[in-house]
This record gives C-alpha cells, structure tokens and sequence, in this order.
C-alpha cells in the first residue's frame, strides 16, 4: 500500500548544488561568474549585431556563426538565474517543473549548437572543395532551411525527455548534484526503474552528439584530403587558416562534453567538486570562448568592438589605420 501510496509522488522542489566544499567562497565567486555571463552576453550580442549590419557577412558562414552565437545566448541565459541565484543569494530552491523546463532548453541549446557546427563544417567543405560554386551552392534559402532542420531536430529529440521524467516517482533525496538541472542528474534521484529514461537519452546522444562528431571528422577528412591536392603550399595553409575558427569551436564544445562524459561513466570516486566543475565547463566555455576566437579572426568585429570601447574622436583620428 505504501508503495502504492509513492508510485506517483513527485517533490515539489529540488535544491540545487554550487560548488561542493566551497560554500563560505559563494559570495565572492559570485563576481568572476558574473564577469563571465557578461563577457558571454555581450560577446555574442556583438557577433550577431555585427553580422546583421554588416552587409559584408551576409554569407553562408557568417549566418552559420549567427546561428552559433543564439544558441550560445540560449546557453547562458538557461543557466544564469539559477547559478547566479545561488552564488549571489544562496537560493539553491528549484520548482519541479521550473527544473523541468530548464532542462529541456539546456539539451536543446546543446544539440542546436553541436547542430549548427556540423553545418558550418559543411561550409568549410564546400568552400575548399568547390570555391567558384560556394555562393550557388549554399544560397541563403539552403541555410535558412540547414537552420529549420538544426532546430526542429533538437526540439523534437529532447521533447519527450521532461515527459519521461515527469512519469519518475520522486520520495527520497531532492537534492542535485549540479547548479543547473540536466538529464542524467534528475533521473539519478528517481524512485524507480529508469531504463526507458536512460535507453531514450542514448538514443539521443547518439543522434545528436555523435552523429554531429562523426559527420564532422569526415568533412575534416574530405578537407585535408582536398587541400593535400592544391599544388602550392601558400595555398594550402590558406585553405587550412580559413578552418581555424572552427576547429577551435568544435574543440571548445565537444572536449568539456566528453570530459563529462568520461567522469560520469568512470569517475564516481572523483569528488563532488570535480563533477561540478566538469559540468559548469562544459556549460560555460563554449558561450565565453566562441565570441573571442571569432573575434581575433574576424576584422569586421574587432572594428565594431573598437567603435564601442573607443570614443568616436578617437576613431576618427585613427581611421588610417588598419586592423
């Protein structure tokens, strides 16, 4: 009867976890973190503002970029009323649902932008592979339905995981391991058997993640083997240096995502610390460290940023100069 009783009970909340073994720091880690919500906002507001004024950008890869700045901000501003609720006031209270909900748009931001860098690889491969042809090939209507197609794949995978979830009874420990609520870390606390919950997220994974990484090596392949047949070398390292950017993209989003998941498979004697700290990189890097790479290797931001911290008689003194 008891059992019976539980079967579908739910909290009405959980608590949140900051950083174990930290809690009298909250208050001053508080600031740094803040530091880094702003610098990941306004990096990326910068990117998408000066990508729709300047007429210049308006390319396959600079929308692709776009695309990857909004799920960045997607990113950022899932996780920042959370975090910054505890570290600034101590607040680690979550709803059920708000959990839920938070939940679903970090797995959908996540697979939007793991999306989005396949296609920009895609970009990479057609203007390597055939340059004459790249602006016949990927027309703005070819990259406004590679955008329709890169989100109504990540809203539809993740849609059913809150609803799974939502099935769990829920009567022991309410409290997370995380300071934000995902997937795996809900199901852990679940009062019942959760293999539709873990069969489904792999299934997931594995259509998203790791189909987007697999189909990323192999442009990537396609790539050197293309450049490895330009007859000069200045000609390769230039093909070569347009990839850069990406590369740097790819590495900054799937080596935190793989550090997570090989410290959830095969750390559980690591501390509590080291997951939580896993996890807040794998959420945090990529937003923060995308509008800075992009920035070095795109002139027309680094102008847009000077015309933002410089004042305007300055810059017009120094309109001779170039960058």
């Amino acid at each position: 009867m008891a059992d019976n009783n539980h079967s579908h009970f739910q909290h009405l909340y959980f608590v949140l976890t900051g950083i174990p073994g930290l809690e009298l720091e909250y208050y001053w880690i508080a600031f740094p973190l803040g530091a880094i919500y702003v610098i990941a906002l306004f990096g990326n507001g910068v990117i998408i503002s000066t990508i729709k004024s300047e007429l210049s950008l308006h390319i396959p890869m600079y929308y692709f970029l776009c695309m990857l700045a909004l799920a960045d901000t997607g990113l950022v501003l899932c996780t920042m009323p959370s975090m910054l609720g505890i570290f600034w006031f101590n607040y680690k209270s979550i709803t059920f649902d708000a959990c839920l909900v938070q939940m679903y748009f970090i797995h959908t931001f996540s697979a939007i932008e793991s999306g989005v860098l396949v296609a920009m690889a895609f970009d990479r491969v057609v203007a390597i592979w055939k340059p004459l042809r790249y602006g016949t090939i990927l027309t703005t209507g070819v990259v406004c339905r590679t955008g329709a197609v890169i989100l109504t794949r990540a809203v539809c995978v993740v849609f059913p995981v809150p609803f799974l979830i939502k099935r769990l009874p829920f009567y022991r420990s309410n409290i997370l391991s995380h300071s934000f609520c995902l997937h795996q870390d809900v199901m852990s606390l679940a009062c019942a058997s959760t293999r539709v919950n873990s069969l489904y997220g792999l299934i997931a994974v594995i259509f998203t993640k790791g189909s987007d990484s697999i189909s990323i090596l192999l442009s990537y392949a396609f790539i050197l083997r293309t450049v490895m047949a330009i007859a000069s070398e200045e000609g390769r390292l230039k093909a070569l240096n347009t990839c850069v950017s990406h590369i740097c993209a790819v590495l900054i989003f799937y080596v935190p995502l793989i550090g997570v998941s090989v410290i959830h498979r095969f750390g559980k004697h690591l501390s509590p610390l080291t997951h939580a700290l896993m996890a807040n990189a794998y959420l945090l890097i990529p937003p923060v460290l995308n509008p800075i790479v992009y920035t070095m290797k795109t002139k027309e931001i680094r102008r847009k940023l000077i015309r933002i911290f410089v004042p305007a008689k300055v810059t017009a003194e120094g309109q001779g100069l170039t960058f």
